[in-house]
């Protein structure tokens, strides 16, 4: 009976073993996905260049001393290249609308520079005035079918 409980013992120990290395290995092989394992420590990012068109999923490819890194990015289909999509502003309200340009302004300073992008401090937007104001009309208001 002694002999058989120090048999379990010992198999239950190599057991613990056997899962923790397993663990481990899944986690390193984790860190090596993503590039975590790297004794790298200045990673320099280009921009995300889109899989197809203009905006969508894409690419972005970093590089380090001789190693090379890719890792899935996003271009937001409603950004302005002006300032790229890597410059994230903080914009004040539009301004008032200048008849003589036809155009209203805001600016934006600058909150975050994503992937050590080279970003303007400040920016300065403009759109096209609305062509006319619309008010809206005081007519009956309708309660449902009337027949």
């Amino acid at each position: 009976m002694r002999g058989l409980f120090s048999t379990v013992v010992v198999l239950l120990v190599a057991l613990m073993i056997v899962t923790t290395e397993a663990g481990k290995n899944k986690k390193e092989k984790g860190k090596g996905a993503k590039g975590g394992a790297s004794d790298c420590a200045e990673w320099r990012y280009g921009s995300c260049v889109p899989n197809n068109g203009d905006c969508g999923v894409g690419v972005r490819e970093g590089t380090c001393n001789d190693q090379m890194r890719k890792l899935k990015c996003k271009v937001p289909c409603n950004w302005k290249k002006e300032f790229g999509a890597d410059c994230k502003y903080k914009f004040g309200t539009w301004g008032e609308c200048d008849t003589a340009t036809g155009s209203k302004n805001r600016s934006g300073t600058l909150k975050k520079a994503l992937y050590n992008a080279e970003c303007q401090p400040t920016i300065k937007v403009s759109k096209p005035c609305p062509a006319k104001t619309k008010t809206k009309s005081k007519g009956k208001k309708g309660r449902g079918k009337e027949n």
